[in-house]
């Protein structure tokens, strides 16, 4: 349920209301008795992480990732150079 202030008194105790609106309450704002706006709380993901270690379990990386002969691999694919290391279905792409 919302509870409608006129602009006066949301201007008067705007602190107050935006208080109100993050707790999960609803106020209507109106002008001469007539809606003109809602203030409502701020919907934020939930459950979500950011930063640092939030792809943890998520991504997989070989044991050999990194080694010279896959590093050389992807540079020749980078560059157009024929790379026989590499599946032929890489090769045609």
């Amino acid at each position: 349920m919302s509870e409608q202030v006129n602009i006066h008194e949301a201007k008067t105790h705007f602190s107050r209301l935006v208080e109100r609106a993050a707790a999960g309450e609803e106020i209507v704002i109106a002008k001469a008795g007539e809606p003109r706006a809602r203030l409502v709380p701020l919907e934020r993901p939930t459950g979500r992480r950011r930063g640092y270690g939030s792809m943890r379990g998520k991504i997989w990386l070989a044991d050999d990732w990194d080694s010279d002969e896959t590093n050389e691999a992807i540079a020749a694919l980078f560059f157009g150079d024929e790379d026989p290391t590499m599946p032929d279905a890489i090769d045609d792409a």
